[in-house]
């Protein structure tokens, strides 16, 4: 069950994404309820993996996605080339002028402090891409021009009816052509809330991971998403046994025989400023853990899981194996998280650092 992903010398992307791009606005140090101005960035779970790939690890990546064309759909746009993705499969929607219709996502993010979590509140309902549905994209047509990895997930599954019927249709387009194909389950309750809740989202993730080769997820969602407990870990998630995960894992790997790779983070969270990080990843029968870094110092822990995802994929990308791969991973993330907004601003240098042991002396 190992990995076969096609040469970079024969295809046009190393890497595509499907998923919703929102605008963030960032009170910064502040409060959402109190703030009178806000720092914008781009963001989504699946873009940010690309994002990352693009950013920090030079490969040549793409975003499917939907705006209305409007002027936050532009900035939105302009934000995409900023980060070296190329915007050219952005499904253009026409502006019905205020938004009844068809808008553009908005995330308000509070990156939180100590005892006070981060906490994000989402304005999407409606979006260009929720609407989305099968045949509108031409999915023969881009994976035909060659794409060695291709990402999506639990977040844009949970979008629309439809969201799962285009993520169905394009891991089908991938498989056909030849594309690795990885999923972060990714579970958001306020995307599940109001149309059936963790019943639901097992219920669609359980059948798109048919078509995944590699599934990502954090502490909760293989629980939440899969239905797969996870013994001797509290609600709290607060210690998290590595040995537990494996179980876990196995059970994934059972149920799930097709999967080439299962990887998660493992987050220990002491404070919002404070978390102990780690990651495993089960590849090819084998098990492998990057450097645990307890007491990890946060200053925006969102994004961090996706940057995880993007150095993963690296990893094997890059054709350096497992060990590897996780390790790229867990530094990456680790990095992610130093930095304001969802994606990363880590360099390679940066991530070949940390996981050569590099310390955070002034570099100059």
């Amino acid at each position: 069950m190992t990995l076969s992903i096609k040469p970079a010398k024969d295809c046009r992307y190393d890497a595509l994404a499907l998923g919703e791009v929102m605008l963030r606005l960032d009170p910064g140090d502040g409060r959402v309820r109190c703030a009178r101005s806000f720092s914008a960035w781009e963001g989504g779970g699946e873009y940010n993996v690309v994002r990352g790939l693009r950013k920090c690890f030079g490969l040549r990546s793409a975003v499917v996605t939907s705006f209305v064309d409007n002027e936050v759909g532009r900035l939105l746009e302009d934000c995409i080339c900023q980060g070296g993705v190329d915007p050219q499969f952005i499904y253009w929607q026409a502006d019905d002028g205020v938004g009844r219709s068809m808008r553009n996502g908005i995330n308000f993010t509070e990156r939180g402090f100590g005892l006070r979590g981060a906490k994000g509140v989402s304005d999407r309902g409606n979006t260009a891409v929720s609407q989305l549905k099968p045949g509108m994209i031409d999915w023969d047509g881009i994976f035909s021009q060659g794409v060695r990895w291709f990402h999506t997930g639990g977040i844009f599954a949970a979008l629309s009816d439809d969201s799962a019927a285009v993520a169905e249709e394009a891991m089908s387009a991938a498989r056909k052509h030849g594309t690795i194909i990885s999923y972060d389950l990714n579970y958001r309750p306020s995307l599940w809330k109001s149309i059936g809740g963790k019943k639901k989202a097992q219920e669609v993730n359980t059948y798109l991971a048919q078509f995944v080769d590699v599934m990502i997820g954090n502490e909760e969602d293989f629980t939440a998403c899969l239905g797969l407990a996870i013994e001797g870990v509290d609600e709290n998630l607060s210690d998290l046994d590595t040995a537990s995960f494996r179980k876990m894992i196995k059970k994934a790997v059972q149920a799930y025989p097709h999967f080439k790779i299962v990887a998660t983070t493992l987050r220990g969270v002491k404070t919002a400023t404070v978390n102990d990080w780690g990651a495993i990843c089960w590849y090819d029968g084998a098990f492998y853990e990057a450097t645990h870094r307890p007491d990890l110092e946060i200053f925006d822990r969102v994004g961090g899981g996706d940057s995880f995802a993007s150095g993963l994929a690296y990893g094997f990308l890059s054709d350096q194996g497992a060990a590897r791969a996780i390790e790229y991973g867990a530094a990456h993330g680790a990095l992610a998280m130093t930095t304001p907004g969802d994606t990363s601003m880590a360099t390679l240098a940066e991530v070949e650092k940390q996981i050569g042991g590099g310390n955070a002396r002034v570099d100059r």
